[in-house]
């Protein structure tokens, strides 16, 4: 029962978050940012958030660090949102799963043509 209630919890701070990142007017969260996971400890006191940045790893890290130093207003603004009795402290890291599945892919698409010869 504590799992489903700790899934809609970040649920909503991952829907919340992507609303509240748009808004940010920090140079360095720029383009397409998007919150793919949040993990929440049991205790609601720390929130991984997971980010994709479309970009290299540089605009990548840029992109946490302009985050990581908005973490307070970001709180703060969760807090008024949510209404929990506590809000968790925000701590972000990159999501590297998306430029993963883009490489695989891209793998996979070399690998095909070289099938289709030796097949046909």
């Amino acid at each position: 029962m504590g799992g489903s209630r700790l899934d809609r919890i970040n649920e909503e701070i991952m829907r919340e978050l992507s609303a509240l990142i748009r808004r940010l007017k920090d140079p360095r969260v720029q383009g397409l940012v998007s919150v793919t996971h949040v993990e929440t400890t049991p205790d609601m006191r720390y929130a991984k958030v997971f980010i994709s940045c479309f970009g290299d790893d540089r605009q990548a890290e840029s992109c946490v660090k302009g985050l990581s130093s908005a973490a307070g207003f970001l709180r703060r603004e969760l807090g008024a949102s949510l209404k929990l009795r506590y809000t968790p402290e925000l701590i972000f890291k990159t999501d590297n799963s998306i430029n993963r599945a883009f490489g695989i892919m891209e793998l996979m698409n070399k690998i095909a043509p070289d099938k289709e010869a030796h097949d046909g």
